[in-house]
């Protein structure tokens, strides 16, 4: 992401501040601010992750592990299983059609769940939620 947003404020700061020092000043203190702040975010993230893990309620230390097995099993179905299971079927003789899963919305809830814990930690520093 900090890769795609520091070209858009180069070009601003190219129009803004004309002196090339200046300029080259500006753009490296906001280089280092958003690399600070890409760091932060993370770091917090795995302070969350440590103190979800070690909860013993199963409720908190066990969702995102079922989530993830869950997907990780239907990934590999989709990739891996149904292609193979396909196949051994196939020189079986048997005419039989295997399930399949819609690929788009599995891997749009894997990634979703990915990305969940991430904006959940950016909500939290910002001090948006309690």
């Amino acid at each position: 992401m900090i890769q795609a947003l520091l070209p858009l404020i180069g070009n601003v700061l190219d129009r803004v501040i004309p002196d090339k020092n200046a300029n080259q000043k500006a753009k490296r203190e906001i280089e280092k601010s958003l690399v600070d702040n890409a760091n932060q975010l993370l770091l917090a993230q795995t302070e969350t992750n440590k103190i979800e893990a070690a909860h013993q309620n199963l409720f908190v230390a066990g969702w995102r592990p079922a989530i993830g097995w869950s997907c990780a099993l239907g990934i590999f179905w989709l990739f891996i299983g149904h292609p193979m299971a396909t196949w051994v079927a196939h020189l079986d003789g048997s005419a039989e059609t295997l399930p399949t899963i819609d690929s788009e919305i599995l891997l749009e809830l894997t990634l979703a769940m990915l990305g969940i814990a991430g904006l959940r930690t950016f909500e939290k520093l910002k001090g948006l939620t309690k």
